[in-house]
């Protein structure tokens, strides 16, 4: 016997469960909502079940409801696959993009991809995932995840690695600290300050382990956090200095902190796009890492530009002084 609903039928579905709400959906779908109510009674009267349990105040999945979603998710999804040749059908669709990234990349490079890409497909919804790097990995082997930006996974067998620019690490400090006058930093004269580090969990401690094997803090640090964004709230407080990828630090005209080259070693991570292998991507995914891609060349400085710019910031600072 067959089953007696269409394309239409599961787009107002999905809809419903993005949303919760058949009114918003209905305005989504562009349609009015005792016709989108239609839609629903049609499917669910062809699968013989209730989808949805609706009251005067919310509407919720049924337990049967909870799982068909990922079924009529995949549908739809692999549909728009099969119709990428088509000009703009991300455009034409509600759909959405997850993405899995370190906190480092959320904080102040996805914005502006995430602005870019809201300007060209409002009506796709965008979820950010803003993990450690093992975490951004387990979130895109698992499906969780469209993709995800890190700086780990080229030797994940399942995850293909594409990079998108590689960053060197440098001393962020507040603009009153004795480092912040220095042309560059070495690491040793770092490690003479009070400072902050990530600690065990972090990739980013793992990567400076490895490239640090030949130089010793003279003393531990004076407190410990997973993520490079709590690191540096905690440098603005007054609590020493910091080693950080260059991408995680604000902008030059930030009034408290500013950062400067470290050397010897110089100590570079690769950010890349990872994703797992042989998955393609849904159209709305494929738009977001086309608007990443853009992005990267229209406006985000690789890290050695952007220690290139500190630099010439600190000449500056110095001719005025003198």
């Amino acid at each position: 016997m067959g089953v007696n609903f269409d394309l239409n039928d599961l787009q107002a579905f999905r809809a419903v469960v993005e949303l919760g709400s058949f009114r918003k959906a209905a305005e989504a779908v562009s349609i009015s909502q005792p016709a989108l109510s239609r839609r629903i009674d049609k499917l669910e009267e062809a699968l013989g079940v209730r989808l949805f349990e609706r009251t005067t105040r919310s509407v919720t999945l049924t337990t049967v409801g909870r799982v068909f979603a990922p079924s009529a998710e995949q549908l739809l999804d692999d549909l728009d696959v099969a119709l990428l040749g088509i000009r703009d059908v991300s455009s034409s669709r509600l759909g959405h993009v997850t993405i899995a990234c370190v906190p480092s990349v959320a904080y102040y490079f996805l914005p502006n991809v995430i602005a870019n890409f809201h300007r060209r497909f409002p009506r796709i919804r965008v979820k950010l995932l803003d993990s450690s790097a093992n975490e951004v990995l387990g979130a895109v082997i698992s499906g969780e995840a469209d993709f995800g930006v890190s700086f780990m996974g080229s030797q994940e067998s399942e995850i293909e690695f594409k990079l998108l620019l590689q960053e060197r690490f440098v001393a962020a400090c507040r603009r009153d600290h004795p480092l912040a006058r220095k042309k560059r930093v070495t690491w040793n004269e770092l490690y003479e300050h009070e400072y902050v580090s990530v600690d065990k969990t972090s990739g980013n401690r793992l990567l400076l382990d490895q490239a640090l094997s030949a130089v010793a803090p003279r003393a531990p640090s004076v407190c410990e956090t997973r993520h490079v964004t709590t690191m540096l709230g905690l440098i603005e407080a007054g609590l020493g200095v910091a080693a950080v990828p260059s991408m995680a630090m604000p902008g030059q005209d930030h009034p408290i902190l500013t950062s400067v080259p470290l050397v010897e070693p110089v100590v570079k991570r690769r950010v890349g796009i990872v994703r797992r292998r042989g998955r393609p991507l849904t159209p709305a995914a494929q738009e977001f890492h086309r608007t990443i891609i853009e992005t990267k060349r229209g406006g985000v400085a690789s890290g050695d530009a952007v220690a290139n710019k500190v630099t010439a910031t600190a000449k500056t600072r110095r001719k005025t002084a003198s």
